[in-house]
C-alpha cells in the first residue's frame, strides 16, 4: 500500500484549516493548536485516517468494486481526472448533477442518449436539416461533459472517494441515503462525522490534493497488481496439478505392458527345461 509520509503532508501545507471563526466543532478531534487566528490540522491524525482509508479501498478493489472520484471544484477537476484515469476507475469533475446516484436510471438514460449520438454511421442524422443538425451536435458536447467520467458505469458504485466533503454535500447526502461508504478529504469547516472515512487535510490545496488522491489511486493500482499475479499463480498451479495427473495416468499402462511380458519369458523357460 502507498505510504503518505508526514514530511510530505507538511510540505504540501496539509496541516492548513480554516480561519477559527469558520471552524466546525465537530472536527476538534483532529485539531493540534490555533495559531494567528488559523486552526492547525493534526496531521498524525491525517496519516492515520489515510492508511484506513486506503484499507477499505483495498477490501473494495479485491472484491472487484467500482469506485467514483469526486472532484467538482476547480483545483481539484484536472487531479481527480487525472488519477481515476490511471486507476481506471469512475470519476465527476464537472457539476454534480442532482439524481446522479439516487436517480441513476435516468442518467443511464441519458448515457444511453449520449451513445446513440456519438455512434457511427447513425442514420440519426439522415433527412435533418443543418439546424436539427447542429441542435443534436451541441447536445451530444453537452452530454459528454457532463457524463464523460461514468460513461462506462454500468450500476452503482461500492464507495465514492470526495475532494471537498463541504462542496460535494449534495454528492455525499445521495450516498448517504443509499448507502454508499463515502471517502473525503474534509477540512476544519466541515462536520467530518458526516462521512464513513473522513480524512482531516487542507482541502483547497492542489498539492496537498494530489498527494491523498494519488495515494489512492497507488493503493486501487496495487490491489489490482497483487489479484492478477495471485490469479496467474493459480492457474500455473491448476496447469502443473493437470500435468501431474496425465503422469499418473501413464504409469498403469507401462505397469501393464510389463505383466504381459512377463508370461512369455516364464514360457521361454519352460520351452528351454523341456528340451
Amino acid at each position: 500500500m502507498a505510504q503518505v509520509k508526514f514530511e510530505d503532508l507538511l510540505g504540501t501545507g496539509a496541516h492548513f484549516g480554516h480561519v477559527t471563526r469558520k471552524w466546525d466543532p465537530n472536527f476538534k478531534p483532529y485539531i493540534l493548536l490555533e495559531k494567528n487566528g488559523v486552526h492547525i490540522i493534526n496531521l498524525e491524525s491525517t496519516i492515520e485516517s489515510i492508511e484506513k482509508a486506503c484499507g477499505f479501498v483495498r477490501d473494495v478493489v479485491s472484491k472487484n468494486g467500482e469506485i467514483l472520484f469526486v472532484g467538482t471544484k476547480k483545483q481539484a477537476q484536472d487531479i481527480v481526472q487525472q488519477e481515476a484515469d490511471r486507476c481506471s476507475m469512475f470519476y465527476i469533475v464537472e457539476r454534480w448533477l442532482g439524481g446522479t446516484l439516487t436517480n441513476f436510471s435516468t442518467i443511464k438514460k441519458s448515457i444511453k442518449r449520449l451513445r446513440m449520438l456519438e455512434k457511427e454511421g447513425s442514420n440519426l442524422y439522415e433527412n435533418m436539416t443543418k439546424k436539427e443538425t447542429q441542435m443534436l451536435n451541441r447536445e451530444k458536447v453537452k452530454l459528454a461533459d457532463q457524463h464523460r467520467g461514468i460513461k462506462d458505469m454500468r450500476r452503482l458504485p461500492d464507495a465514492l472517494v470526495i475532494v471537498d466533503a463541504q462542496y460535494e454535500d449534495t454528492a455525499i447526502r445521495e450516498a448517504s441515503r443509499l448507502e454508499i461508504p463515502v471517502i473525503a478529504i474534509v477540512d476544519t469547516n466541515t462536520n467530518p462525522n458526516k462521512v464513513d472515512y473522513p480524512i482531516p487535510a487542507n482541502d483547497d490545496s492542489m498539492r496537498t490534493i494530489q498527494l491523498i488522491i494519488s495515494a489512492i489511486a497507488d493503493t486501487i493500482v496495487e490491489t489490482r497488481e497483487k489479484s492478477s499475479d495471485q490469479v496467474e499463480k493459480l492457474n500455473k498451479d491448476i496447469q502443473a496439478k493437470d500435468k501431474s495427473v496425465k503422469k499418473s495416468s501413464t504409469t498403469p499402462n507401462i505397469l501393464e505392458e510389463n505383466d504381459k511380458s512377463i508370461p512369455e519369458t516364464e514360457s521361454d523357460e519352460l520351452s528351454g527345461e523341456e528340451e
